[in-house]
């Protein structure tokens, strides 16, 4: 598709929808942690996302070192990170920013792995944008519903596997155009015997049963939202609007998702950040708004 496609309202409307699936994710995700382990709760996320479909969803006609690094790198790695780091102190409401800088991750990686240039005003972007998170990462605390330097450390780690899934996806669709809702389902079968090994090792099998045999509708809620929800509808349909448009005009919608993210962490758990992570927050924002501008021509001469 060109860049003069127009953006419909259906479009507009799939955008909102990811939008808004994605910024309550990491409220869902502190609720699952509740009663799961993050190892264990990553299994049971990939593996509702996947296996109930796997006899009516054929394969995507892509290398299967694709599907399985794309599984392994954005639900093992990215999900692995994520869930470790909300256990650890990463507040629901800081989580849905400093994931955000996947995008800055991508950039990076983008240019010695797939060739891509950088424009100026993207590398002003990233500055101003690591300064955010600079400012962030220095107002954490210990005490209750504060942000904790690991948890930080480890939602970061979490961004740049995100990253580096993009740049699988990326690589991916220049060998073979493919439809993303088989490419997340197929994709989602690898993650979990992982984590499933990892979650009977840190926690012990008895701790997993109980942890099974005990969920209530508040960890069955977790699951089920984050593997219909966040994982097989918000991928797709994010997979779908980049297929359609250019990454220009789809990728700034994702900088509504911290004020989603910011707003349902305050009401569910009342977390307020503190005044110094609310200015990086706006400088992370800032960044990432510089950064989808595109400059004048005559810009960076």
């Amino acid at each position: 598709m060109s860049e003069s496609t127009p953006f419909s309202r259906g479009d507009a409307l799939r955008a909102l929808a990811v939008v808004v699936i994605w910024g309550l994710n990491f409220v869902v995700m502190k609720l699952g942690l509740q009663s799961i382990s993050p190892m264990l709760l990553g299994a049971l996320r990939f593996a509702a996302a996947s296996l109930p479909f796997l006899l009516f969803v054929r394969p995507p006609p892509l290398p299967w070192r694709f599907i399985a690094g794309y599984g392994l790198v954005q639900g093992l790695g990215q999900f692995g990170f994520l869930f470790l780091g909300l256990q650890l102190g990463m507040t629901a409401g800081m989580a849905s920013v400093v994931m955000q800088t996947q995008a800055f991750f991508t950039l990076l990686l983008a240019v010695p792995l797939l060739g891509e240039r950088v424009r100026a005003n993207q590398w002003l972007g990233l500055g101003v944008a690591l300064a955010g998170l600079l400012m962030i990462a220095s107002a954490h605390g210990e005490g209750p519903g504060q942000m904790t330097l690991a948890g930080f450390v480890l939602t970061l780690s979490a961004a740049a596997m995100w990253a580096l899934s993009n740049i699988v996806a990326r690589r991916a669709s220049q060998i073979e155009r493919y439809e993303p809702f088989p490419f997340v389902v197929w994709s989602s079968v690898f993650p979990i015997l992982p984590f499933a090994l990892i979650a009977l090792a840190t926690d012990g099998p008895a701790s997993v049963q109980r942890q099974l045999t005990g969920m209530g509708p508040g960890a069955w809620f977790a699951v089920l939202y984050l593997a219909l929800g966040a994982t097989l509808l918000a991928y797709s349909l994010w997979t779908r609007l980049l297929q359609r448009h250019a990454a220009t005009r789809v990728t700034p919608f994702s900088l509504l998702v911290p004020v989603v993210g910011l707003w349902a962490a305050w009401v569910a758990y009342g977390e307020a950040p503190l005044g110094l992570q609310w200015v990086g927050t706006g400088a992370v924002l800032v960044g990432l708004v510089v950064n989808q501008v595109r400059a004048p021509k005559w810009w960076g001469r």
